[in-house]
């Protein structure tokens, strides 16, 4: 099996153009000892390739796992070649990557990809010229319009028998040349002879993963490092700068050769919109109506329509009627009639039947994601962000969350600053996911069926959550400090691909219908039994099962939330194992599965203030257990992990108890009480720790006195 590594900047177009290359021969898991996602597949025109689909990143220096992924992989030698997508709309900056890719000695081929953008803005790259300059191959390709794909898949594969006394490396100043030279003498065969150059100029920089990785000895370490101290003091720069230099001199020069240039500047179509869509008065407010629209598309129309059929008739009507007439033929005994009835069907068809609910959620943000405007969204957040202390960064694990928390807190691996990493992972899950949506859907259908407002509204309040929570974690001695840059691409704007889209889509639904046949299905099992049966195993009423008098004992913790019943109590509880289960308990121990019965049962309990007020502590508590699993893998750190399990539940239930007592009296013209009072103290509390002055920070800082002090 030939072994062909994708790799590229971010946004370049890599995963498009992995999914037309490999179809459905694709396997997604973890690269060994890491959790970072590994894709790989086979080619669909030729069995023999395997595609390794590695992440994106800009330089083979890596900062974080990601990058460090990409980067051990190809020094293991494990690639017969790199297919190495380029953005053509940014060719001097992606072929950073590219003359470090080259100095890896494994052979490269170029996908110089989004060449029909290139082409609609006016301008040419001659792929000759460029190939001849860089001393690969070159092939132009469109990802969108499917041109030059298998091409480029073509050559890479044939550029697998190349030998290192064939490739050809950038070339630099001559000076930079000779130190390197030299260093290669210095390694001789301490590293593989296909990679020594690289490995040269990675030492030249003082790369300290690389000086770590190699076992060299104390001579050719000193050597090196008089070969680095002579070159510095040539050029009168540090060693990493000389490179960077010359590696952007050495880009300029091939971009001159092989770019055409037009003389008079003009504004391309993504930049007169960028005007507009990320303008400083204007960003926001696009934002919320971009999002309030896809919740009006996924909640209250379209995705509703064939929710209520689902929920009504499919899993309401067709699908119990059924099964009970099967079972009566079979002559199936009671219990377990119920058990499959009045547990599975009612508990996994009342889950289910919201999948066209999330399937066009994720259409609209796999709309989104496809045409550039998530990059724009995250952009303009990092404005508001920075005003705070935070960084940027944290806005991109929030818009994973809005699929699932688990790769939202992986996610946060990239964020350089551990202290910005922690306040992350403790508030990228306050954003509602593909499993709470089903919460949202169920209360905002039951209680505010004509208002428009309800469902977007807990994304407004998960981003005001973060952010303020945000603050008021950055202003503490253990988490404050300095805010990590953040750099990012906006990719140009072009029409969604609609294969691509669905696919997204698709395979969220998919993941989502896994839960339900697993997690979900044990679940409602479980929750069945206890809601049919006595600590002494006999088959009770509901009202004295295990799951009530367990939930009786512990609903006085939610009376102050206004959902202070067993029912409620025992919802919110299961929704720790996974939030789906908060409306599949609703359908069990209501006995109804169709969203129109179980919304009058509801309206019969909860007013619709204690119903927000319930939605809101589930949109903000602790997450499930899986969420919570990569949060401790995350952390490394039970302590941290306790703490922001802890911290996500203590704030959910002041926040639901705010909104409660405070609606109550403002709405319902309802005395104050002593609850009230608690609830200003809570509110005026956190509002002292969002305004305070920040603490000191706790860390030591090294002064060039402190290093002379330790040195004498």
């Amino acid at each position: 099996m030939t072994e062909i590594a994708l790799i590229g900047n971010p946004n370049s177009g890599k995963t498009s153009l992995f999914n037309l290359i490999t179809g459905h021969n694709q396997r997604v898991g973890n690269w060994p000892g890491v959790t970072v996602e590994r894709k790989s597949g086979l080619v669909k025109k030729n069995k023999d390739l395997e595609i390794q689909d590695l992440p994106g990143i800009y330089s083979m220096s890596p900062y974080s796992p990601e990058e460090k992924v990409a980067r051990d992989y190809l020094l293991s030698q494990r690639a017969d070649s790199i297919l190495n997508v380029v953005d053509a709309t940014n060719l001097e900056r992606n072929l950073y990557l590219t003359t470090q890719l080259i100095e890896t000695g494994i052979p490269v081929t170029i996908a110089l990809n989004m060449i029909d953008v290139l082409d609609g803005q006016g301008k040419k790259i001659n792929v000759d010229k460029l190939s001849y300059h860089l001393g690969v191959p070159v092939v132009a390709t469109s990802a969108l319009k499917q041109t030059g794909v298998d091409q480029v898949v073509k050559k890479a594969a044939h550029t697998t028998t190349s030998t290192v006394g064939d490739l050809a490396f950038p070339i630099y100043d001559d000076r930079l040349e000779a130190a390197i030279s030299q260093i290669l003498e210095v390694l001789g065969n301490s590293v593989p002879q296909r990679s020594a150059r690289f490995y040269a100029i990675k030492l030249f920089e003082q790369d300290s993963l690389v000086e770590a990785e190699l076992d060299l000895s104390q001579f050719q370490r000193k050597e090196i490092e008089d070969i680095i101290r002579i070159t510095e003091e040539i050029f009168t720069e540090d060693a990493e700068s000389i490179v960077i230099n010359e590696r952007y001199a050495f880009i300029e020069r091939v971009c001159q050769m092989a770019e055409s240039h037009t003389e008079d500047f003009a504004l391309t179509l993504s930049d007169k919109i960028d005007r507009i869509v990320t303008n400083r008065i204007l960003a926001l407010p696009i934002f919320s109506v971009v999002m309030y629209l896809v919740y009006f598309l996924s909640i209250q129309t379209v995705g509703t329509m064939w929710t209520d059929w689902a929920n009504d008739v499919l899993f309401g009507k067709y699908v119990p009627d059924l099964v009970s007439s099967g079972l009566d033929y079979l002559q199936v005994q009671d219990w377990l009639k119920s058990l499959i009835v009045d547990g599975i069907v009612a508990g996994i068809g009342t889950v289910l039947g919201f999948l066209p609910q999330i399937f066009v959620l994720f259409i609209c943000l796999g709309v989104l994601e496809d045409i550039g405007y998530m990059s724009r969204i995250a952009f303009v957040m990092d404005r508001i962000f920075r005003r705070f202390g935070l960084s940027g960064k944290s806005f991109i694990p929030m818009l994973i969350s809005t699929g699932c928390g688990v790769p939202a807190v992986m996610s946060s691996r990239t964020i350089e600053n551990e202290r910005d990493r922690r306040i992350t992972i403790m508030t990228a899950t306050f954003m509602p996911c593909s499993a709470k949506l089903e919460i949202i859907a169920l209360i905002a259908g039951a209680f505010f069926p004509g208002n428009s407002f309800v469902a977007p509204s807990t994304y407004f309040i998960g981003i005001a959550t973060i952010i303020l929570s945000g603050i008021a974690l950055k202003k503490t001695s253990f988490l404050g400090g300095l805010t990590s840059p953040f750099i990012m691409e906006l990719p140009a704007y072009h029409w969604p691909k609609v294969l691509s889209v669905l696919r997204y889509a698709f395979g969220k639904a998919m993941s989502f219908v896994k839960r339900a046949g697993t997690i979900i299905f044990s679940l409602t099992v479980l929750i069945w039994f206890m809601s049919n049966y006595n600590f002494m195993l006999q088959n009770v009423d509901t009202e004295v099962s295990i799951l009530a008098t367990l939930g009786k004992g512990l609903s006085w913790i939610f009376e102050p939330l206004g959902f202070g019943n067993w029912q409620a109590t025992v919802a919110a509880l299961a929704g720790l194992a996974a939030k789906e289960t908060v409306v599949a308990t609703f359908g069990i121990l209501y006995h109804n599965s169709s969203e129109a019965g179980l919304a009058t049962a509801l309206q019969a309990d909860y007013s619709a203030l204690a119903a927000y007020s319930f939605l809101i502590f589930n949109l903000l508590c602790a997450p499930c257990f899986a969420a919570i699993g990569a949060i401790k893998r995350e952390m490394a750190n039970l302590r941290w992990t306790v703490g922001a399990i802890g911290f996500q539940t203590g704030l959910a239930y002041c926040v639901s108890l705010i909104l409660y007592q405070f609606g109550q009296v403002l709405l319902y013209g309802n005395p104050i009480s002593l609850w009230t009072l608690v609830a200003v103290l809570f509110l005026v509390t956190m509002i002292y720790f969002v305004v305070r002055k920040p603490r000191q920070i706790k860390d030591k800082i090294i002064t060039l006195e402190n290093l002379q002090e330790a040195n004498s």
